[in-house]
């Protein structure tokens, strides 16, 4: 057993990283915690791990007693010099052990040492894969649905992990076999294993989306400058282009509106409105309210404004159950009160 378990464990520092010296420690904590409860808890016990000789011996510990009371723990000196013709009184004698279920004993140890080990590490490498992966989006595999709670299990590519219902975008409806992007928002470590949160209704899933799909605001130039959404209905988008000769709109946009159409089939057909950023507010906060053709913005307080469209425009300028102006609102940061014209 000695040898294959050394081989076992240089096999398993060269795959998953795990260091046999420290897997040793480990596995030698574990012989005597198992061989403690099957003596008797008071014995005592050293175990001896010669890396070289690719073995592992162990010793039973006794105190050397003139009369001795505990068979487990104590040993007479006549009996501890056939062991060791240097004990003496008070001195500790060291039997070697070979019961019979020395090898299973510590074999099964030794495996679910290993086993407890190879499973640590993995959960160490999803969760530094995850880490590494935090605020960013990956494509994912559904592979199973629950119809009670309408959660869904997906593959990452790193590991399994359950989208929630309430972070999957409202209206869709995914199956298995199902690829989608997930954007992972927290990584939170647990003695079971690192829980990933995914989303699709986080507004920085949009966000990425651009960055992924748009060339432009990759490479720097169109700098996404604010974000809000109200998931699988609509989100308003604000750039900003460091480029003159370069319509951040129109990139985002692209020819005949195929770059954002991949983006909105992506969000189950979520509505995007993309604004030109302003450092002028009343500009930014007429952008805003696009599609709604605004006429005057006043700024009239520190973050409130009041803006003017023509009657026509006043329910578009709202929008239904006054989501335009909400997203607007925050958006831009302004209180906006939107009156039209007499």
């Amino acid at each position: 057993m000695n040898s294959e378990l050394f081989a076992a464990l240089e096999a398993l520092e060269k795959e998953k990283g795990i260091s046999k010296s420290y897997m040793l420690q480990r596995i030698e904590a574990a012989l005597i915690s198992a061989y403690k409860r099957e003596l008797g808890g008071a014995v005592n016990v050293r175990v001896a791990i010669n890396e070289q000789k690719k073995e592992i011996k162990m010793y039973q510990q006794l105190e050397i007693v003139d009369v001795v009371k505990d068979p487990l723990t104590q040993i007479s000196l006549e009996d501890a010099k056939k062991y060791s013709k240097r004990s003496v009184i008070g001195g500790i004698c060291e039997i070697e052990m070979k019961p019979k279920n020395f090898r299973r004993l510590s074999a099964q140890t030794a495996k679910q040492v290993i086993i407890q080990g190879i499973r640590e590490e993995e959960r160490k490498l999803i969760r530094a894969e995850y880490e590494n992966k935090r605020e960013e989006i990956v494509t994912a595999l559904v592979t199973k649905v629950d119809a009670a709670d309408g959660s869904v299990v997906v593959d990452t590519g790193t590991s399994e992990a359950v989208l929630t219902r309430a972070e999957q975008i409202p209206g869709e409806v995914l199956k298995v076999g199902d690829r989608i992007k997930v954007y992972i928002s927290e990584v939170r470590n647990e003695s079971r294993g690192p829980i990933v949160v995914l989303s699709r209704t986080h507004p920085n899933l949009v966000k990425r989306l651009f960055e992924l799909e748009i060339p432009e605001i990759a490479d720097g130039v169109v700098i996404i400058k604010g974000i809000c959404r109200e998931a699988g209905s609509r989100t308003k988008l604000a750039v900003y282009s460091r480029d003159e000769n370069v319509d951040p709109v129109g990139a985002c946009i692209g020819n005949h509106g195929t770059r954002i159409a991949t983006i909105c089939d992506e969000l189950n057909g979520e509505k995007i409105d993309i604004i030109e950023y302003s450092d002028d507010p009343a500009q930014y906060i007429a952008s805003a309210l696009s599609p709604a053709n605004v006429k005057e913005v006043y700024i009239d307080g520190e973050r409130s404004a009041k803006v003017f469209v023509d009657a026509d425009q006043l329910s578009l300028a709202i929008g239904k159950e006054g989501q335009n102006a909400r997203l607007a609102a925050r958006l831009t940061g302004y209180k906006i009160d939107i009156k039209s014209y007499n």
